[in-house]
């Protein structure tokens, strides 16, 4: 991997909600980061987005190009399908590669972006927040380290489509059609995988509306169950993820802080793996096997009844 040793260029593809949230106000004021530019595919959104930040604004095919070129590293807020072939097309580039989660909901498309991201040798890391949030980061950390977990239950629904909604991201697209798996998946799973290990096997049952319930067994032994939906009342709304072992029981800590912060805790991730050569543990790989077991479950929920 080639070694980044001045101050990254990073430039964002996508305008829409989660960028002027999160990715554009974290990378423009980054110390350490010059923010090259914003991508959208609505020149309006592109060029507010990029006016409230100082920077540039870049639409269309020829866009992507433009911006690819003047950055070192791209950031990532597009539908996951969109996400994948352009990170391959910037990481072909020579270009680091600063992912949103999922990688992709398509395992193919997934590993031939983390191929173009291995040719290359650039560096990559997926946004999983737990990983970065402040909180929940050390905690993830923590329960990895110890021994003796035996099981666990991760629950995470959300109220997107509830009368009471007012979410940006109720209108997404791609959530509608993927569900809580895609969505909310990767979030539960990247917090077990690093505490009980890779998932081996897996089953998989259909709840109300798009809430579906995984049973998984980790390559340490222990097993964990995983409830996953954005369709609850909003009441029934929550998070919460519980490891029980030899000793005891410990829970997520509530909350999962600023999501600016908690984003430019994975851009300083993206620094240090782009100076040391050193691949992140939340890199491209890691988010090809999200897909990969995220794939597996909605296969064998093809079958079920609605």
């Amino acid at each position: 991997m080639t070694k980044q040793t001045q101050p990254l260029r990073i430039g964002l593809l996508g305008a829409g909600p989660w960028a002027g949230m999160t990715q554009a106000p974290a990378l423009a004021g980054h110390p350490d980061v010059v923010f090259s530019g914003v991508w959208g595919r609505r020149p309006e959104a592109a060029a507010a987005l990029a006016d409230a930040h100082g920077t540039a604004a870049f639409t269309g095919d020829e866009g992507i190009e433009a911006l690819i070129a003047v950055s070192d590293a791209v950031a990532f807020a597009v539908p996951p399908d969109v996400q994948a072939p352009l990170a391959a097309r910037a990481a072909a580039a020579g270009r680091h590669l600063l992912l949103d989660k999922p990688v992709a909901t398509n395992v193919a498309a997934a590993r031939a972006a983390a191929r173009a991201a291995e040719d290359a040798q650039v560096a990559s890391v997926v946004f999983c927040t737990l990983r970065f949030a402040a909180d929940t980061a050390p905690w993830v950390a923590e329960q990895a380290a110890a021994d003796g977990w035996f099981t666990a239950h991760a629950q995470w629904l959300g109220s997107l489509y509830s009368d009471s909604s007012d979410s940006p991201f109720a209108a997404s697209p791609w959530r509608r059609e993927k569900g809580g798996l895609w969505d909310v998946g990767p979030h539960a799973l990247s917090a077990l995988i690093p505490v009980l290990g890779d998932v081996t096997t897996l089953s998989a049952a259909r709840g109300p509306a798009d809430t579906v319930h995984l049973a998984l067994r980790h390559a340490s032994g222990a097993s964990s169950t995983v409830t996953l939906g954005l369709s609850a009342p909003g009441k029934a709304a929550g998070t919460s993820l519980v490891l029980l072992g030899e000793r005891g029981r410990a829970e997520l800590p509530e909350g999962w802080g600023d999501p600016v912060d908690s984003f430019r805790r994975a851009v300083d991730a993206l620094l240090e793996s782009a100076r040391t050569g050193q691949p992140h543990h939340c890199d491209i790989r890691f988010g090809v096997r999200l897909t990969e077991i995220l794939a597996e479950a909605e296969e064998l929920l093809a079958g079920t009844a609605p």
